[in-house]
């Protein structure tokens, strides 16, 4: 029986390799900045990493956690209720909640964790999620988690309509809770967030926003989807990462009001199961926001930087996805086409990355590029190039 199985799995892996479709990984030898070393490919430019705001390589960050490293040790080996609690979580969660503009702010290791920690932690039987069809998976897999008591609805993806007839095939069930990305990741286009709001207060729901791809990223001081809609304080939660914009390292949260942040202590998973976020990740998150506090002039370089990349990609005859965030995708179509194409560019110094199916529905297979405020625009020039080179 065994055999069998490995046997099968081989096959599988062998017609993933076969249809052009197999993911193979690379492998990093230096630190992520706007160019990285790739073991097997030298020097190159970095076009798919979160590092939006190019902080991953900061001095000051560096230090900040290689001080807390020494302070704290590596962790409690323990979760948050029993011994895995540090002062430093307390600070960090306030540095949060005060970034944006919340009442309080929990955090957990990754914002993967915290979605699928706080969709289970406020909805009980007879209550009712409502899901963008383009959620990220860990939205997805958070929805899935609340059981069968709890009504599940997917609308269609930014359509305010299909929200609305959602919202009145729950009519009788109780907490209403609709969930959308701020900046959804493989379109890199933003949340309508107003009429959201609107069409939440009609019905009696509350409105959850995953930033992971927004905050540090879109709104004048990098706040986020509220910021960019000048709604700050009218999201009941949101959800977001330290493992992009901020800092890189890792790391995830809740900010919201006391009393969510309370329940998902009480009774969420991930919260009462799973050891703490390390000290040193919650000490390299802390200086991301302090360091963008100071120095809010890098999310209007990024944003330049975006717009200029852009420019440089339509000039090129190229055709990427309208938006206002840092993700710019290239629809292809073909899966093993978009894959071939990432591998081209990589051997001619430009690290992207091809998504296709299950990552992205059949037949809109992309290159995604993402911009760093650490990308220089002789990169992001001599990027144009390579992208309009491999795609001929």
């Amino acid at each position: 029986m065994a055999k069998k199985f490995y046997n099968k799995l081989d096959e599988e892996l062998d017609q993933l390799k076969n249809a052009g479709t197999y993911k193979s990984l690379k492998y990093l030898k230096s630190s992520l900045s706007g160019r990285a070393e790739i073991e097997g490919f030298g020097d190159v430019i970095i076009l798919c990493s979160n590092n939006y705001l190019g902080l991953a390589d900061k001095p000051e960050i560096i230090h900040a956690g290689v001080e807390t490293l020494k302070k704290y040790g590596a962790g409690a080996a323990s979760v948050r209720f029993i011994c895995g609690t540090y002062d430093i979580h307390r600070e960090l969660e306030g540095k949060i909640a005060q970034f944006l503009g919340t009442e309080s702010a929990l955090t957990y290791t990754s914002c993967w964790a915290a979605n699928t920690a706080v969709i289970p932690a406020l909805l009980k039987s007879g209550d009712c999620v409502i899901s963008d069809e383009l959620n990220h998976a860990s939205i997805i897999d958070g929805c899935r988690m609340v059981g069968r008591e709890v009504k599940r609805f997917v609308y269609k993806h930014s359509d305010m309509k299909s929200l609305e007839e959602k919202l009145k095939e729950s009519e009788g069930t109780g907490t209403k809770l609709i969930v959308t990305d701020g900046v959804f990741s493989m379109e890199g286009d933003i949340a309508n967030l107003p009429d959201i709001v609107e069409i939440a207060e009609k019905y009696g729901a509350i409105v959850m926003v995953d930033d992971s791809h927004a905050t540090g990223v879109i709104g004048k001081t990098g706040r986020g989807t509220e910021e960019y809609y000048n709604m700050i304080g009218k999201v009941d939660l949101i959800t977001g990462t330290l493992g992009k914009a901020l800092g890189g390292a890792g790391g995830g949260f809740v900010a919201a009001g006391k009393a969510i942040t309370d329940i998902c202590i009480q009774r969420s998973r991930p919260h009462l199961f799973s050891n703490s976020l390390p000290p040193v990740m919650a000490s390299i998150g802390i200086a991301a926001i302090n360091y963008l506090d100071v120095n809010p002039s890098i999310v209007d370089s990024l944003h330049k930087k975006t717009a200029y990349l852009r420019n440089s990609l339509k000039q090129a005859g190229l055709k990427p996805l309208e938006g206002d965030s840092a993700i710019v995708p290239i629809i292809l179509g073909d899966t093993a086409k978009a894959i071939r194409v990432a591998e081209n560019m990589l051997k001619k110094g430009v690290y992207a990355v091809g998504f296709g199916y299950p990552v992205v529905p059949e037949g809109t297979a992309r290159i995604r590029i993402q911009v760093s405020d650490a990308l220089t625009y002789e990169d992001i020039d001599i990027a144009v190039r390579v992208i309009r080179e491999a795609l001929l």
